[in-house]
């Protein structure tokens, strides 16, 4: 049977989607859209290109205007269902598409040829390495260019328009160049269809000329993808099945991991089926958090080697057996390179591979179908999970400050944490923001995001942007550093033009506190600004937008009463001070491994 993609439900956890993410992903294509025909003088490129955006869940696209992609954007803004939002800078209008993507399903942006196209593909490597599927559409050259000797502006200044699609070939899973209106049609539906089932971006350039020029390939709305499943080898799961149970049937003390690969997977509810039937103790990895319902009642934390939330280590290195679904082990994730585990231990599934021990392995087995056979076949042990019930002791709280005393971080994500609610979701900035973040407890519902395999510090404020666009239903509560909040500051103007009413928390210490504790030096030192005075000077009297400095735990409360009261539907800017040293005691232990790794001398030759 087809899988048919393309509206925002949540996925049908029983049925084979392809490119739909566990958190409310690209679902059922609507069969009610007629192949009606279009007016001769609308059939043209564009209002197809947004038509099929509009399709497969995109309602919204994030845009820079150049000269190369005007006329194209004139053909996405007079698509009713598709809303323009018109960013500061191409980075950030990558960033955006990232954070809807990731909410959505899909996201997609528009930008122009080269000067454009290679500003954004910072953020396109991003999307890339989290799995996520991303449209990245180019206004290109005039098609007359194409083969010519001419030297194009926002070029090089080399007649070979290359370039750009050449730096595009590494972080995108197909790549469209449509400078002929014959076979546009094709390319495009092939590009967008490649990224549903990939779960990666993909690039499709579009010269400038031809969005507007009808053509009869255009001359019927878009019929509704039909993708065909990716289907699992049933002789290989069966087998996989087999050894797998009898893999972790003998074990004493196993436990499960959710790893990242969980969303491309489309894995979650199979990986707490499982759960639900086997009774191990269940921890994720930090790029998973959110993946896997913190409410259940067998789930023990993070498990981040030496920086894992308090006792979750311990239970985990100690098992005899554990199940890793969709890790991704790296510098990073494994604190570098100090986790106690043991590979034959261990059953790695990846989104269709299984690798049991030292061995066998087996290949084109999904891991949805695989978590959900082996539900049926595992015995019910919960050993690991006693052994955490039996030494776990319930997390302190911060010592209580003195009046007006100078808050502390600790302080901070305390009532960050009291402010959650399935009504919101966080976005967590690359630095100690992912420390922090992973501590907080998230309710039922309560969306999660942050970019930990890319690590591109300024990553949030886009995000934020985007996320919150595709759920206007949600408030997005973000915790942004002030050396990242400076790399991408500009488009806290775009949340204000789109109405949203995010909360930003922006902790300034005085610098990359993160690198500080990987290795120091006076580069790690930023220019102190008035955080609440620039985002005041870009409110400019126009949207909804409160700001504050916090100094203390006393205005801290104050002003998050405020934020959630009076201005529970503008967008909240909270200054937070405090001091450079002020870090999650994570960072700390987290840095020092980090830099022991970066700095290993060079093997003897």
């Amino acid at each position: 049977m087809d899988t048919k993609i393309g509206a925002v439900d949540a996925c049908n956890p029983a049925s084979n989607d392809v490119g739909c993410l566990p958190n409310g992903g690209v679902a059922a294509m609507q069969n009610s859209v007629p192949s009606t025909l279009v007016n001769s003088s609308e059939a043209t490129l564009g209002r197809h290109l947004a038509r099929r955006l509009v399709q497969v869940g995109v309602t919204d696209v994030f845009t820079v205007p150049g000269d190369f992609n005007l006329t194209l954007l004139d053909h996405l803004i007079a698509e009713p269902g598709l809303n323009n939002v018109g960013c500061c800078n191409e980075l950030n209008a990558g960033y955006a598409a990232d954070g809807y993507a990731r909410s959505r399903g899909v996201g997609a942006c528009v930008v122009t040829f080269t000067v454009g196209g290679l500003s954004v593909l910072n953020a396109i490597a991003g999307a890339y390495s989290e799995n996520l599927p991303l449209i990245c559409i180019v206004g290109g050259p005039n098609s007359n260019d194409y083969g010519t000797n001419r030297v194009l502006h926002h070029t090089i200044g080399l007649p070979d328009f290359s370039q750009e699609l050449r730096c595009f070939q590494t972080v995108t899973c197909y790549q469209a160049v449509v400078n002929n209106l014959e076979d546009a049609h094709e390319l495009i539906d092939t590009a967008i269809s490649t990224s549903l089932k990939e779960s990666k971006p993909v690039y499709i350039s579009i010269s400038c000329n031809l969005a507007g020029v009808p053509h009869p390939t255009f001359s019927r709305e878009p019929v509704p993808f039909s993708l065909s499943p990716k289907l699992s080898n049933q002789m290989g799961l069966e087998a996989a099945v087999e050894a797998a149970a009898e893999f972790l049937n003998k074990a004493v003390k196993p436990v499960m991991v959710g790893g990242p690969k969980l969303r491309v997977a489309n894995a979650s509810d199979s990986f707490v089926e499982l759960a639900d039937a086997c009774g191990y103790a269940v921890a994720v990895m930090p790029s998973a958090k959110g993946l896997v319902p913190e409410q259940h009642p067998h789930f023990i934390g993070t498990y981040w080697g030496a920086v894992s939330t308090a006792f979750c280590a311990e239970i985990v290195e100690s098992a005899d057996a554990y199940l890793f679904a969709g890790p991704i082990f790296n510098d990073y994730s494994s604190v570098g390179y100090s986790l106690l585990l043991k590979k034959e231990k261990a059953i790695i599934l990846q989104p269709d591979r299984v690798t049991i021990g030292n061995g066998p392995a087996f290949g084109c087995i999904l891991m949805k179908d695989f978590l959900r056979a082996l539900a049926k076949r595992v015995k019910h042990n919960n050993t690991a999970y006693e052994n955490y019930h039996r030494i776990f002791v319930p997390e302190g709280q911060p010592l209580k400050a003195a009046p007006r005393e100078p808050l502390r971080v600790n302080v901070l994500f305390q009532h960050i944490q009291n402010m959650l609610s399935g009504e919101t979701a966080v976005i967590a900035e690359t630095g100690d923001s992912w420390f922090n973040c992973q501590k907080l407890k998230l309710p039922r519902g309560c969306g999660y995001e942050f970019q930990m395999q890319y690590g591109s510090i300024g990553w949030s404020v886009g995000a934020t942007l985007g996320y919150a666009q595709a759920v206007p239903e949600k408030r997005v509560i973000a915790c942004v550093g002030d050396g990242s909040f400076q790399v991408t500051a500009q488009d806290v103007s775009t949340m204000l033009r789109c109405g949203q009413r995010t909360i930003i928390f922006l902790i300034n210490n005085g610098g990359y506190t993160i690198e500080v504790e990987i290795h120091d030096g006076p580069y790690n030192v930023i220019k102190n600004w008035n955080y609440t005075g620039l985002v005041d000077a870009i409110h400019n009297g126009e949207g909804k937008c409160w700001t504050t400095k916090v100094r203390c735990e006393e205005e801290l409360i104050e002003a998050i009463a405020t934020a959630t009261g009076p201005k529970k539907d503008s967008l909240c800017f909270i200054e937070v001070i405090v001091h450079k040293d002020d870090t999650s005691k994570e960072l700390l232990e987290w840095g020092s491994r980090v830099s022991a790794a970066n700095s290993r001398p060079p093997n003897p030759q």
